[in-house]
């Protein structure tokens, strides 16, 4: 597996990492823990070294999968997990945002342990936070990182401004951001402010939550608590409308002897050297498929391909209800 530096920060990790969310929320019932242990030495032991976590993915489950699943192969992996979010710890209920210093220390104490770590490579705010000023956010790890708990800081979904003003308390090494070939809004502000800082990009949901994959169409059911089923743009109508990107993706990796999921990674890692995906997946299969985009080549032209074809298609459907779109790009 090749690796790539996040920006300015000295951060080296795998090229293409590994986001752990789905292993324990969000996408329907938990994988059983021994393939979910399994999955992530696997992941290990085909090269990847940056693995994606965060208090609120199960709450508090995923972390502690990552810890076990880690332990043995600790000296070798990059682990970001994330704060920002108010949870119960009896009853594990999400009730707002909660980033003053003293919550993201606590937070930082409860993820060690839960991780089986004594640092913490990566630590995001997961959502900006209005009550509490950047700056205090950013003083509260830079803080951790003198302690010797916390190595980077990262955002995730902030604005560029917000990105400026913590970056001038304490360097942001990554954002993390929703970004794929069905979400494109980061080029406008976001990839040029990344650039000039010397900051890198992680990209969450880069095969569009797997419908750029085309495993996804207007007929697909959902579990039950599959949290796609609340997102507009997965509406049979919304649906429906996309495909046609799918086409497109289709149509260039019959050519290139790919999958769909290759080249929209590969699109992806093409747009800058700084920039490190993170798909999920809960079955090995995808987990080698999703690997292999590293390998993937795309020359100037089939890039212009993808571009041109791209450009002509309107995606529909917002990517977040109502009330999650008003805690992104803050």
């Amino acid at each position: 597996m090749k690796t790539r530096k996040l920006g300015h920060s000295g951060l080296d990790v795998s090229a293409i990492g590994l986001g752990c969310m789905g292993l324990s929320s969000a996408y329907g019932p938990a994988t059983e823990k021994n393939d979910a242990v399994a999955l992530l030495r696997t992941a290990v032991d085909h090269g990847v070294t940056f693995f994606d976590t965060a208090e609120v993915y199960g709450p508090f489950a995923n972390e502690t999968l990552l810890g076990e699943a880690l332990a043995p192969v600790r000296d070798r992996v990059v682990i970001a997990t994330k704060f920002g979010f108010a949870i119960d710890p009896d009853t594990g209920r999400q009730h707002g945002l909660d980033s003053r210093p003293e919550h993201i220390r606590q937070v930082a104490e409860a993820s060690l342990r839960r991780l089986d770590t004594d640092v913490i490579d990566l630590f995001y705010q997961h959502r900006v936070d209005p009550d509490v000023p950047i700056e205090d956010v950013a003083g509260a790890v830079k803080d951790l990182i003198a302690a010797g708990k916390v190595r980077h800081f990262g955002l995730s979904e902030a604005g560029a401004q917000t990105i400026r003003r913590a970056h001038a308390v304490q360097p942001v090494a990554a954002l993390q951001s929703e970004y794929s070939l069905w979400w494109r809004e980061p080029e406008v502000e976001i990839l040029p402010t990344l650039e000039e800082l010397g900051i890198g990009l992680v990209p969450f949901s880069p095969l569009g939550r797997g419908f750029l994959t085309g495993a996804i169409d207007a007929d697909t059911t959902f579990d039950s608590g599959d949290f796609r089923n609340g997102m507009p743009r997965f509406s049979p109508e919304a649906r429906r409308a996309n495909q046609a990107l799918v086409d497109v993706l289709g149509g260039i990796a019959a050519f290139k002897g790919a999958t769909r999921a290759q080249i929209a990674l590969a699109w992806l890692l093409a747009q800058k050297p700084w920039i490190v995906p993170i798909p999920g997946t809960t079955k090995r299969h995808r987990l080698d498929e999703n690997l292999g985009a590293a390998n993937v080549e795309l020359t100037a032209d089939d890039l212009r391909h993808i571009e041109t074809a791209a450009a002509a298609i309107t995606v529909q459907g917002a990517r977040y209800p109502e009330h999650l779109q008003k805690l992104v790009g803050r």
